[in-house]
């Protein structure tokens, strides 16, 4: 059987990259950019007054002037007035572009105005470019601001807009759909026999595809008959980017969605990975190059399988940068067992100490059904194929739900 880490880069080699679209700039957050940006001209573009006060030739305070004439004012907004000689002063509002004949700025902090006279304080002291934002000292015309790939936050979505960028280019969002299996399943809120189940993974899918932005997402369920599941099947291949499926994968009598999927021209590129839980994850690609991940039906492999290897599939095909390998490190708070002969992932709670330390604490749980002992926690631990004892404060990867 395949790693983990053989799984994902199949994975990885076999998707599709997703199509571009042109959005505002003010609808783009969370969007991954697919070009990069470069500034418009020089930031600032001009020399800023950064602080309220006067703007005055340093020279002439530092030859004993204190007291000035107050010319004009110069606003934010306005075109730059010029100094008209040294013994003269402009009051300058912050933001405003710096007055021609000018070098600093004294806050009104330090000066006192009085019948259009400008008097420095006692202790008011001045140096050239003193509260002035220089012209290009953030980056000057043509630096690269944003580089194809990065997911864009808040601050990316100003500084783009600082740059002029009306529209962005970025990775059009997949149309996913997350489909149950299994005749067991009873929708919530439904009356339910006692050898009946919840229908729970799709729920949980969805909640963490749309928790990190993903909006085109639908959900159906398919009963374990193999003319049905074809039909439906192949029906949400025609419409779906991502085919996301739960259940049906294993090796009993009805677990019929390999067999489907392959009836729909789904080419199979893995099926099952040395893990625990979730050993039967199955993964294909379908005619147009549909990513199709079929996830076994045991609520805790659906959700590790969907972290550990789906969410991170969903940004690559956007085109997202992947993480800083060090970014989702942490160690363990206390000594682990893992007794299978297979790459473990262990549930846990992300608790800090009280020098802000995070530390992963193993939560216990009865086995892949228990979905109810996910609770509480942040996500999962992945450890090496045991039988091994890993002991507190051993370093591994955290993936969070």
């Amino acid at each position: 059987m395949l790693t983990p880490a053989q799984a994902q880069l199949l994975i990885e080699q076999a998707l599709v990259r997703l199509p571009i679209e042109s959005l505002p700039v003010g609808q783009a957050a969370g969007a991954v950019l697919r070009e990069n940006i470069y500034a418009e001209r020089d930031q600032p573009p001009f020399d800023r007054v950064s602080m309220d006060g006067i703007a005055v030739a340093s020279q002439a305070v530092l030859s004993g002037q204190r007291r000035f004439r107050v010319q004009a004012t110069q606003a934010a907004g306005d075109p730059p007035l010029t100094l008209q000689s040294a013994d003269l002063c402009i009051e300058a509002m912050t933001g405003a572009m710096l007055p021609a004949g000018c070098d600093a700025v004294i806050p009104v902090e330090r000066i006192e105005v009085s019948d259009g006279w400008a008097q420095l304080q006692t202790d008011a002291g001045v140096a050239p470019w003193q509260n002035v934002h220089r012209r290009g000292s953030d980056q000057t015309q043509g630096t690269l601001l944003l580089a194809d790939g990065v997911t864009l936050t808040p601050p990316d979505i100003a500084v783009a807009a600082g740059a002029g960028m009306a529209r962005l280019r970025v990775s059009q969002q997949p149309a996913v759909m997350v489909i149950s299996t299994g005749n067991e399943l009873v929708e919530p809120g439904e009356p339910i026999a006692t050898w009946q189940l919840r229908r729970s993974n799709v729920y949980g899918i969805t909640a963490a595809l749309r928790h990190r932005g993903y909006a085109r997402v639908a959900d159906d369920h398919i009963n374990d008959d193999l003319p049905v599941l074809h039909s439906r099947l192949r029906e949400h291949l025609d419409s779906y980017d991502v085919l996301i499926l739960s259940g049906g994968v294993s090796m009993g009598k009805f677990d019929l969605v390999p067999e489907a999927l392959s009836l729909c021209g789904v080419r199979q590129v893995f099926h099952k990975i040395a893990q625990r839980p979730g050993k039967p994850m199955w993964f294909g690609i379908g005619p147009r190059g549909q990513a199709v991940f079929a996830l076994p039906g045991n609520p805790v492999s659906t959700l590790v399988c969907l972290a550990r290897y789906v969410i991170p599939a969903l940004a690559q095909a956007m085109g997202a940068r992947p993480p800083a390998p060090q970014q989702d490190k942490i160690a363990l708070a206390a000594p682990v067992t893992f007794n299978a002969p297979l790459a473990g992932f262990v549930p846990v709670r992300v608790e800090t100490d009280d020098w802000g330390r995070p530390w992963a604490l193993a939560s216990a749980h009865n086995g892949s059904g228990d979905f109810a002992a996910l609770a509480g926690t942040d996500g999962f631990v992945e450890l090496p194929p045991g039988p091994a004892d890993y002991p507190k404060g051993f370093v591994t990867r955290l993936y969070r739900w």
